[in-house]
């Protein structure tokens, strides 16, 4: 494959508007760059209508297996007209290619495609079973790798997020995203009396939460502490109406040191001490939350990953922990004995305005991942023989 056919398919996906939805245009169009492969075995796998996660395996099924994984969806836009170069447009300029999901992250999507593409396309016989995992709903909650993870697609993994590709990650901080609704009597503001205040009730959860959150003070020395940030509240319907309803929304980035069963009992504690007061009815719900990941630094797939990009790339590859989630914590769920790392191209651009990729880290990740699937197999062979 030439380098401006590699270019024309991160074309092409930045082209599909597959914004917080609509990943089955993006699925179909890479199972169709599969489908002249008999080889290649191609499957759906459905999360909703319209948002396919795709699974693609190629290889010697009786070997190890590696998966490469990297999300279809991107975030919104925002305003169009802000934009120098159209959104969706791929627009290449000074050896910069333009778009949402330029960075995060249809360029490393497009990586890990094309190196399964080579690689049928040149006979390149492995040694392992090597899928391709391209998830739905990750922006917005990791929705597709908890489908993939619950259906047993987990194992050994290298996802192409953009961490840039002299990072590794190997560790990550989990996320908890909770709602709390409160429930009151709708009155006429000069009878106070006569109803229930949900915006009162939601602000004493409010108060409360934050010195909750504040005693746990143990840091990571990679990812540092746990975070909490209330960032959504709404309530009520006009100004001479005791409120009914009000609600808030609230982020939470984890650690390993607190799983996120600590922060569950904490909250529903909370809540239930609250629901006993007279007139207060709060309602806790969470929207998939995810654990952090502890990993390992020394583990054999992140030195190796290391070693490969520092040679491919030509610079010092740095072992770090990321300070967001990603879909390795939904993957790792299946308590399979596997290492999940992170290692993709990008640039400092992800969801923000004239999003973009160069060209050449592009092409370098699709060269690092051709070389680290065979050399991840000649790993594990040669660790099976020495057991």
């Amino acid at each position: 494959m030439t380098p401006q056919q590699k270019i024309e398919i991160l074309q092409t996906l930045i082209h599909i508007k597959s914004v917080n939805a609509h990943e089955t245009d993006v699925a179909d169009y890479l199972a169709s760059l599969f489908a002249p492969y008999p080889q290649a075995q191609i499957e759906k796998v459905p999360f909703a209508p319209g948002r396919d996660n795709l699974v693609v395996t190629i290889g010697n099924p009786a070997g190890p297996q590696l998966g490469l994984s990297g999300h279809m969806d991107v975030v919104a836009a925002g305003d169009e007209t802000a934009w120098t170069h159209p959104p969706f447009g791929g627009e290449i300029v000074d050896g910069r290619l333009f778009g949402r999901g330029a960075s995060d992250m249809k360029s490393g999507l497009a990586a890990i495609v094309i190196t399964m593409l080579e690689f049928l396309e040149q006979g390149t016989s492995l040694a392992g079973s090597l899928r391709l995992l391209a998830t739905v709903g990750e922006e917005t909650g990791e929705y597709g790798a908890a489908t993939l993870t619950d259906a047993g697609y987990a194992d050994h993994l290298a996802g192409a997020e953009p961490s840039g590709l002299d990072q590794v990650v190997y560790t990550a901080r989990g996320v908890i995203d909770y709602k709390v609704v409160s429930t009151g009597v709708a009155s006429h503001s000069a009878q106070p009396e006569n109803g229930v205040n949900a915006i009162d009730n939601l602000m004493k959860f409010y108060n409360a939460v934050g010195p909750l959150m504040a005693k746990y003070t143990k840091t990571d020395p990679v990812l540092g502490g746990l975070l909490h940030n209330v960032d959504l509240i709404s309530g009520g319907e006009q100004v001479n109406s005791i409120p009914a309803h009000a609600e808030l929304m609230a982020n939470m980035r984890t650690i390993p040191a607190y799983p996120n069963q600590i922060i569950y009992d904490e909250l529903e504690a909370l809540i239930d001490r609250l629901n006993q007061e007279p007139g207060v009815q709060l309602e806790l719900s969470y929207s998939y939350p995810e654990e952090a990941i502890l990993g390992d630094p020394q583990a054999p797939l992140v030195r190796l990953a290391k070693q490969i990009s520092d040679d491919v790339c030509q610079h010092e590859t740095q072992i770090v922990g990321s300070g967001g989630a990603n879909d390795g914590a939904e993957f790792l769920r299946a308590k399979a004995d596997f290492t999940s790392i992170e290692i993709g191209p990008g640039s400092d651009t992800s969801h923000q305005v004239d999003e973009y990729i160069e060209l050449d880290d592009y092409l370098q990740a699709i060269a690092f991942y051709e070389t680290l699937v065979p050399a991840f197999f000649a790993q594990i062979g040669q660790s099976s023989k020495r057991q």
